[in-house]
C-alpha cells in the first residue's frame, strides 16, 4: 500500500495553481449544470408533491459527504480524491473500489451530458454533437487547468443569468400559484427517496474540488473553505429554482414535462424566453462535461501511479503540467460512448457507481482521529446510511446495472492481485 508522501514523490507532480474562488466555481460548473435542467422531471414524477422534500435529503446527504470530502481532501491534498482516501484510512481494496466506481460511473455522466449538449443544440444530430463537444472539451483540459477553471468560470454565469430569469418569470407571473407546493398524498416514502436519489446526481460536483488536490494552493485550507461553499450555493439556487417552477407548473406537469424549465417560461407567459433556456441548458451541460473529464482523468492518473490502471496514464505532460495520456484515454472513451448510448442507458448505473463512491467516504472520514480534523462522528455515519438509502431506491434497472459494473471492477481487483502474488 502506498502513502501520502509515496504518492507526493512522483516526479512528473502537477501544478499547484487554482485558489479558494477558483475551486468553487469547479464546483459550481460540476453542479449548477445540466441537473437543474433535467433532474426536476423525473424528480417530480417519482415525489410528487414531496419533491421539495426530496431535495432536502439530497441536500443533507451531499452535506454529510462535502464535509467528509473536505476533512480528508485536507488531510490528504493529492489527485484521487476518495480513491485516495479509501487506501489510506480503510485498505487498497477500498481505495480501489472507491476509484473504480469513480471513473465508471463518471465517465458515464460525462456521456449523458455530452448528449444533453446534443439534444438540446441539434436534437436531430445529438450523437454528432455530443462527440464533438467532447472532443473540443479535451482539447481545453489538455491545454491546462486554468484555461479549464477560466473558462468554467464563465459558464457558471452564464447559467445562473438563465436561471435568474427564469426564477423571475415564474415568480412575477399570473400562472404562479403558492399552495402548489403542499406536501399531497401523492408524496410517498419510497418516492421522496428515488427523487433525492436523482437530485442527488445533480449535487455530486464537488467531489471535482477534492480530486483536485494536488493542483490547490494551500490544499488543507482552500479545500475545506471551497466545498461548503459550493454546496451551499448550489442548494440555494437549485431550491429557489424548484420552488420557481413547482408555483408555475405544478408537480403532476413537471413529472410529465421533458423541458421543465422552458416549459415554464412558456406556462408563465414568456414564451420569447424558451429558446435561451435551451441555450443555458446546453451551456450547462457543456459546464458538467467539462468539470467531469477533469475530474475522471485526475482520478486515472492516481489509480495508475498505483498500478490499477497502465502505468503509462500516470504521466505528467512536461509543458502543461496535466496528465495528458489519462486525459486523452478519458476523452477517447467518452466519445465513443457519446456516440452510441443513449442518456437513460448511460445514467442507469452512474448514480449507482457514485453513491458508492461517496459511501467510501463516509466510512474512511469515519477513522479519521481529533488530531487529523475528523468531523462530528454523527456527519460520516449518516452520509454512509443515506448513501446506501439513496442507491438501492434507485429504480431496479439501475441498482442491477451498477451492481455488476461493482462486480466486474472487485473481479478486476482479484485477478490483479492473484497475478502480482504469482510473481
Amino acid at each position: 500500500m502506498s502513502n501520502p508522501s509515496t504518492a507526493g514523490a512522483v516526479p512528473d507532480e502537477l501544478r499547484r495553481r487554482l485558489g479558494v474562488s477558483d475551486a468553487v466555481v469547479i464546483g459550481l460548473g460540476s453542479m449548477i449544470g445540466a441537473g437543474i435542467f433535467a433532474a426536476l422531471a423525473p424528480a417530480a414524477r417519482a415525489a410528487g408533491s414531496g419533491l421539495l422534500l426530496g431535495l432536502a435529503l439530497a441536500a443533507v446527504v451531499a452535506y454529510c459527504n462535502a464535509t467528509s470530502s473536505a476533512r480528508l481532501a485536507a488531510r490528504y491534498p493529492a489527485s484521487g480524491g476518495t480513491y485516495v482516501y479509501g487506501r489510506e484510512r480503510l485498505g487498497d481494496f477500498w481505495g480501489y473500489l472507491a476509484g473504480w466506481g469513480f471513473i465508471v460511473g463518471k465517465t458515464a455522466s460525462c456521456a449523458a451530458m455530452a448528449l444533453t449538449v446534443g439534444s438540446y443544440v441539434w436534437p436531430g444530430q445529438a450523437h454528432v454533437v455530443a462527440v464533438a463537444a467532447v472532443v473540443t472539451l479535451t482539447a481545453v483540459n489538455y491545454a491546462g487547468v486554468q484555461k479549464s477553471a477560466l473558462l468554467t468560470r464563465v459558464i457558471v454565469v452564464v447559467v445562473l443569468a438563465v436561471l435568474a430569469a427564469v426564477v423571475v418569470a415564474a415568480l412575477t407571473s399570473g400562472a404562479s400559484d403558492a399552495a402548489r407546493l403542499d406536501i399531497g398524498d401523492d408524496a410517498t416514502l419510497g418516492g421522496v427517496l428515488q427523487a433525492a436519489g436523482l437530485l442527488f446526481f445533480a449535487f455530486a460536483g464537488y467531489a471535482r474540488i477534492a480530486t483536485l488536490g494536488e493542483e490547490v494552493r494551500d490544499p488543507a485550507r482552500t479545500i475545506p473553505r471551497a466545498i461548503p461553499i459550493a454546496l451551499g450555493i448550489t442548494l440555494a439556487v437549485y431550491a429557489i429554482v424548484a420552488i420557481a417552477v413547482l408555483t408555475v407548473l405544478g408537480p403532476q406537469q413537471l413529472g410529465d414535462a421533458t423541458a421543465p424549465l422552458s416549459d415554464a417560461v412558456r406556462d408563465a407567459g414568456i414564451g420569447w424566453l424558451a429558446p435561451l433556456v435551451r441555450v443555458g441548458a446546453a451551456v450547462a451541460a457543456l459546464g458538467s462535461l467539462l468539470a467531469l473529464i477533469l475530474g475522471v482523468s485526475r482520478t486515472t492518473l492516481a489509480m495508475a501511479r498505483d498500478r490499477h490502471l497502465p502505468h503509462a496514464l500516470a504521466a505528467v505532460h512536461p509543458k502543461f503540467k496535466v496528465p495528458h495520456r489519462a486525459e486523452l484515454v478519458v476523452g477517447v472513451v467518452v466519445a465513443v460512448l457519446a456516440a452510441t448510448v443513449d442518456v437513460r442507458g448511460a445514467i442507469g448505473f452512474s448514480s449507482f457507481a457514485v453513491l458508492v463512491y461517496y459511501a467510501v467516504a463516509n466510512a474512511s472520514a469515519f477513522t479519521l482521529t481529533a488530531e487529523e480534523g475528523r468531523p462530528a462522528r454523527a456527519i460520516p455515519v449518516v452520509g454512509l446510511a443515506g448513501c446506501l438509502a439513496l442507491a438501492f431506491s434507485l429504480p431496479v434497472t439501475s441498482v442491477v446495472a451498477g451492481a455488476v459494473v461493482v462486480a466486474v471492477g472487485v473481479a478486476a481487483y482479484g485477478v490483479r492481485r492473484r497475478v502480482a502474488a504469482g510473481h
